[in-house]
């Protein structure tokens, strides 16, 4: 019975040890994965303050900062709660460690007690009676034998002992400077939360007399909405038709239907068309250095909250200049040039499109095959607004999908 139990309890023990060590590597990946994200959101606010810096004093249009100092403001706030969340952590790993630290000092001290109760007893048997005597004696050879047995596990055990105190001390003075440096970094992270917060009120009231402004001039910032909107329609629907035209000229020279709404795929097509479906959510973004100004889907109208409009890709604000580079390799389908001179590259891969609207320049030519990551032009930046946005689109067929789970970390 006795046996019995006490496997039971070393099981217990081992799966609680288990789930300790479990629960610690998952609170590191959670600190390492939030920290990431700190990072990676520092970043994008250092260049929404580069692009913001370049272009507010250009701008004419008064909604294009709105919108600029939302995004912004959109940005910090998932950063101040990141923060949160580091912070978090850090104060129950810093409770855990309190904890440790208490039971180690615990164990320390009734080590040393021991210890020294040892020693103690020791040294009174050593001016009583010396070893040898103890051994002489004895009755018989058998009881010398366990005598000199009793001293050897004796002298073992204090050697244990002894070392046992060695390795506590360590562990507590690990322990110690781990909840130093732990404590060191929840102060710089609180720190850091206060400034921000403070940069984020001011940005909001920065925000609020921006909203003012156009209220007190509501035709205008209508009319330069409006003007917007038209543009976009008319660009998403020469590429809707751009999209329908390269279906039924594809299908034709495959000797198939021109009225199916879907591409008759090759086999090296259908192979390229999986390859990219397969990295769903891992493909590149189609420049190097950006931040999405505007998510794909429904958004809420700038001055007036109750309206929602829709956006049928993604912006990317970048830097003048910037270059810009096929997703995925393909098949350069068509492009064409609005009235202002801005371009738009169409690429297909297999059943998938991909779609690059805000370019000043375009290195490729249509029936060019392209690489991923190949460049494919050089983006364009608008005189009446300072900005330099790329709009990106994904299609299946004729069907439009939200490019933000495509990309990387987008």
């Amino acid at each position: 019975m006795k046996s019995i139990i006490s496997k039971h309890t070393c099981t217990k023990i081992m799966v609680l040890l288990l789930l300790f060590v479990s629960s610690m590597s998952m609170a590191q990946d959670k600190k390492k994965e939030l920290e990431a994200l700190r990072l990676r959101l520092q970043k994008e606010i250092r260049l929404i303050n580069k692009l913001i810096n370049k272009n507010t004093s250009k701008t004419k249009f008064i909604v294009d900062d709105v919108q600029s100092i939302n995004h912004k403001i959109r940005v910090k706030r998932d950063l101040i709660k990141v923060m949160n969340q580091q912070t978090n952590l850090l104060t129950n790993q810093i409770n855990t460690n309190i904890k440790k630290i208490g039971q180690l000092r615990s164990d320390l001290t009734k080590l040393k007690a021991d210890y020294a109760a040892m020693i103690r007893k020791s040294y009174k048997s050593k001016s009583e009676n010396s070893r040898l005597m103890f051994l002489l004696s004895s009755e018989s050879f058998l009881q010398a034998y366990k005598r000199v047995q009793y001293m050897k596990q004796y002298t073992d055990y204090r050697k244990k002992q002894g070392e046992a105190i060695v390795v506590r001390t360590q562990e507590l003075q690990e322990l110690n400077t781990t909840y130093s440096a732990q404590k060191k970094e929840k102060e710089a992270l609180i720190k850091e939360n206060r400034n921000l917060q403070k940069e984020l009120e001011g940005e909001k009231k920065m925000q609020s007399d921006m909203l003012a402004a156009l209220r007190k001039d509501t035709s205008k910032y209508t009319a330069q909405v409006k003007k917007k909107q038209q543009q976009a329609d008319e660009i998403d629907r020469q590429i809707d038709k751009i999209i329908r035209d390269a279906i039924a000229s594809s299908n034709k020279k495959a000797g198939k239907t021109t009225s199916s709404k879907t591409f008759s795929l090759t086999p090296e097509a259908k192979a390229i068309g999986n390859n990219f479906a397969a990295n769903k959510g891992k493909h590149i973004w189609p420049v190097a250095e950006g931040t999405k100004t505007r998510g794909y889907g429904k958004y809420r109208d700038v001055l007036n909250p109750n309206v929602t409009k829709n956006s049928n890709g993604v912006i990317i604000a970048t830097n003048k200049g910037e270059t810009v580079r096929a997703v995925y390799g393909g098949e350069v389908t068509y492009m064409f040039t609005t009235n202002e001179g801005v371009k738009c590259v169409v690429i297909r891969h297999g059943s998938y499109i991909t779609t690059y609207f805000g370019l000043q320049s375009v290195s490729v030519k249509t029936g060019d095959k392209v690489s991923k990551k190949q460049t494919i032009g050089k983006m364009h930046t608008s005189k009446s607004t300072g900005k330099t946005e790329l709009k990106f689109s994904v299609f299946k067929n004729t069907t439009r999908l939200n490019p933000e789970t495509w990309l990387y970390r987008m």
